[in-house]
């Protein structure tokens, strides 16, 4: 009887369930929705029971499109956002919606806590600055405005360990997801006792650290009536999304990276020595022994779906056969390279690395009567390029060195967009066979923690196969890079004006 693995997904605008052959070949695939939810500027949240909902419905749906039977599942991986902070009692239960990775309410308690411990106190530990995006100031702000729901907090879960905990009843930490925890050791790969007191955060809610290909536990009763699994299927603790998809597209020597087209933007260097940098980020890789330096950003594929929602026409599209994604990448390869003038900077929600700004906001320069649609629509793409190029660029300053890239996300599927980066960075883009590399990549997780692969190396070469390469055109190169330079002025000029305002 022919053996499966399933990979799931808890992405920011949906979760996406896949089940995979053994030679990593999609069988079925599906998708599940929930909201996300605003209550006040800075704060973004969902709801985590949302995503076992949808999850479980993804599952049941995949199961029967792939028509096999439960049993032949050997494995479940999960991969997810990052930078979660789901409080959780001691019968699993949500105490309050999650704050996701876009969030900011914490920005005055990081500036605190950084004041307080020092900058590099926190940096020496776990090899990041304190961000009000990662894990560690939602924690503290749940103790400082919500303590009645602090009290009652037994355990702090990220996006997959949620899920596994509903898949099994089994509190987790995996060691990719640590770093959104600043007293996360990252070289030992612990809790740091000392950084958790000086921190303000109870220890006690820190759940075991497993290695990410590790069993945490087994498909229960319950999981597998909602979600169609078998039960007794294993379930490995998984990781962070990102990871997941360096892993989904074969990215685990060092000095490869994983170029990131998802809602987010960004790069992941694979590393095999502890290389911290504070104007970038760093976590365990999903594959032990490896580090993970990243470059992560606002402005990814989640700036293209703004635009075709903006200032797609979905009606011309649809007169001309196309989807309203292909009708927008041909208008825009209408326009020159450096749309004619035209800037676009990307932070659509503040920005991460490398300028750290939670205020930050998108910008178009250059308009004039003379530009279209086509002009927006290219600049944008070129904007969250410059923001790639712009951590490439810091990750080679902090001695990471990056001779290409692998695409992965719904962005890889545009062949302009792929090459106007290319072309933006002046690296080669390999873009793999599959489209489902996060979900790959968790399945991956599984295949190697029930022992279907025998090491991560078999993995890969058993599951990814390269489609296309695109090559830095040498003329486009010229005009982006004076592009670029506009690109990092402007924000120059304009910082100042995306700093707090005063009342």
């Amino acid at each position: 009887m022919d053996k499966y693995l399933m990979g799931m997904d808890i992405g920011t605008s949906s979760c996406k369930v896949a089940i995979f052959d053994t030679k990593g070949e999609v069988v079925a695939q599906t998708n599940g929705e929930y909201h996300t939810y605003y209550p006040q500027e800075g704060f973004v949240e969902q709801n985590p029971e949302e995503w076992w909902n949808a999850v479980c419905e993804a599952s049941k749906l995949c199961i029967q499109k792939a028509n096999i039977n439960p049993e032949q599942i050997a494995g479940v991986g999960v991969a997810g956002q990052s930078w979660s902070a789901i409080a959780v009692d001691v019968d699993g239960n949500i105490l309050v919606n999650n704050p996701i990775w876009m969030d900011r309410r914490s920005s005055d308690i990081c500036k605190i806590l950084t004041n307080q411990l020092g900058p590099q106190r926190i940096f020496e530990l776990s090899g990041n600055s304190l961000q009000p995006t990662y894990t560690t100031g939602k924690i503290i702000y749940y103790k400082l405005h919500h303590p009645a729901v602090y009290e009652r907090i037994f355990a702090i879960l990220q996006s997959n360990s949620y899920i596994v905990y509903k898949l099994t009843g089994e509190f987790s930490q995996d060691k990719s997801q640590g770093y959104g925890i600043h007293c996360y050791d990252m070289k030992e790969g612990t809790w740091d006792q000392d950084m958790c007191a000086q921190l303000g955060i109870k220890a006690s809610i820190l759940p075991k650290i497993y290695e990410c290909s590790d069993i945490v536990g087994a498909i229960n009763k319950t999981a597998a009536e909602k979600s169609g699994l078998l039960e007794g299927t294993k379930v490995v603790a998984g990781g962070l999304d990102a990871a997941c998809a360096t892993l989904g597209v074969g990215v685990i020597h060092n000095g490869q990276t994983q170029e990131q087209g998802g809602q987010a933007g960004g790069m992941s260097i694979c590393i095999d020595t502890y290389k911290a940098d504070s104007r970038l980020i760093l976590s365990n890789h999903v594959v032990p022994g490896k580090w993970l330096l990243q470059g992560g950003t606002t402005g990814g594929g989640g700036v293209m779906r703004w635009v075709e929602r903006e200032l797609g026409d979905r009606g011309t599209a649809k007169e001309r056969g196309l989807s309203s994604f292909d009708y927008l990448n041909e208008i825009a390869a209408a326009v020159p390279a450096g749309s004619d003038g035209v800037t676009f900077l990307p932070y659509m929600a503040g920005e991460r690395s490398p300028i750290w700004n939670p205020c930050a906001k998108g910008v178009y320069y250059g308009l004039d009567f003379s530009k279209t649609r086509g002009h927006m629509v290219r600049s944008s793409m070129e904007g969250v390029a410059y923001s790639l190029k712009h951590n490439l660029d810091i990750a080679k300053d902090a001695g990471a060195s990056v001779k290409e890239l692998v695409a992965t996300g719904g962005s890889a599927n545009s062949l302009l967009w792929t090459q106007i980066k290319s072309d933006v960075t002046g690296k080669d883009i390999i873009v793999p066979a599959s489209d489902e590399a996060t979900p790959l990549g968790a399945a991956i997780l599984a295949g190697v923690g029930v022992g279907i692969y025998d090491s991560f190396e078999d993995a890969v070469r058993r599951c990814v196969t390269i489609k296309r390469m695109h090559t830095a055109n040498k003329d486009n190169q010229l005009t982006y890079g004076q592009g670029y330079k506009k690109y990092l002025k402007l924000y120059d000029l304009l910082e100042d004006m995306m700093q707090p305002q005063e009342n």
